[in-house]
């Protein structure tokens, strides 16, 4: 049961630094899509866009989860 717990602690860790790191790649690609933009590179911006919203989703899934682990599945 103690090792059990331990996994519990360590995924949930786990998967909120995931949360976090994903998050700071996405504003990333935010701002770079917009400097993107203003150079006119419009297609790469565009990409960036993309990868940006699919960071967003990435997160969203993970908080999900994050709720699972906590609530104990």
């Amino acid at each position: 049961m103690l090792e059990m717990d331990e996994d519990k602690l360590r995924l949930i860790k786990l998967v909120e630094h995931w949360i976090e790191h994903n998050d700071e790649h996405g504003n990333r690609f935010k701002e770079e899509a917009e400097k993107a933009e203003k150079i006119d590179l419009t297609k790469a911006a565009n990409e960036m866009k993309k990868a940006a919203e699919a960071s967003d989703e990435v997160s969203k899934r993970l908080a999900k989860a994050l709720e699972y682990l906590k609530e104990g599945d």
